[in-house]
């Protein structure tokens, strides 16, 4: 179902499968959108599959996109932040990423290359601070991230960044995309908000279990 929500150009930075769902999520929505690689092969599949979905570079989809989803591995984030940073200006990011580690999972807990007191997006704020990030995205697997049908009613999702108006934004994305959105506050609260990526992981490392997602409940 399409929401009455502007069609809006979409600037995707990455080609892995949450970058691919999410890609083709905005094009079910109405949206345009450009994904950006560094390897122009890895999107021509996704390209093929999506009639109206274009393909580029980090730097083309970088300055196509009014509203851009960061969705590359968390060890390449930063590098690849510094390198499109003058494209960002002023401009929504959707930050996807996660501070994953490159070791294994011990039972089941995925390791973080950053501390409690700091998250990954605190420093892509930094590289950029022009930009407006809003942290979305990392706390679900990819089968969900796009209307899923949950039997509880909508997820939530847990949002933070610094601009109000760039959480409304994508508050009405996720709306779009049929969840909720709950506001955590500033960028500093990334620190609580990625870790949810380590704790949605664990059933499914040690019980192949992939297809829960978190709801925040209130008393009335």
């Amino acid at each position: 179902h399409k929401s009455h929500m502007e069609a809006m150009k979409i600037g995707v930075l990455g080609s892995g499968q949450v970058a691919k769902v999410l890609a083709s999520g905005f094009l079910m929505h109405g949206h345009q959108v450009m994904m950006g690689s560094r390897d122009p092969k890895k999107t021509e599949e996704w390209k093929s599959k999506s009639r109206n979905g274009q393909t580029g570079t980090f730097d083309e989809a970088a300055s196509f996109g009014d509203v851009i989803v960061l969705a590359v591995k968390g060890t390449a984030a930063e590098s690849l932040i510094r390198a499109v940073a003058d494209k960002l200006e002023g401009k929504v990011i959707i930050d996807a990423t996660n501070p994953i580690a490159e070791s294994p999972p011990v039972n089941g807990v995925l390791s973080f290359f950053t501390s409690l007191n700091e998250s990954l997006m605190e420093r892509l704020q930094k590289i950029a601070p022009a930009a407006k990030f809003v942290k979305a995205y990392n706390s679900v697997g990819n089968l969900l991230m796009v209307n899923p049908m949950m039997t509880g009613g909508r997820p939530t999702m847990f949002i933070c960044g610094n601009d109000e108006k760039a959480k409304k934004l994508v508050t009405e994305i996720l709306n779009q995309f049929g969840w909720e959105a709950s506001d955590f506050g500033k960028v500093e609260s990334a620190r609580a908000i990625e870790p949810l990526c380590m704790l949605w992981c664990i059933p499914g490392f040690i019980r192949n279990e992939w297809t829960h997602a978190f709801k925040l409940v209130k008393q009335q």
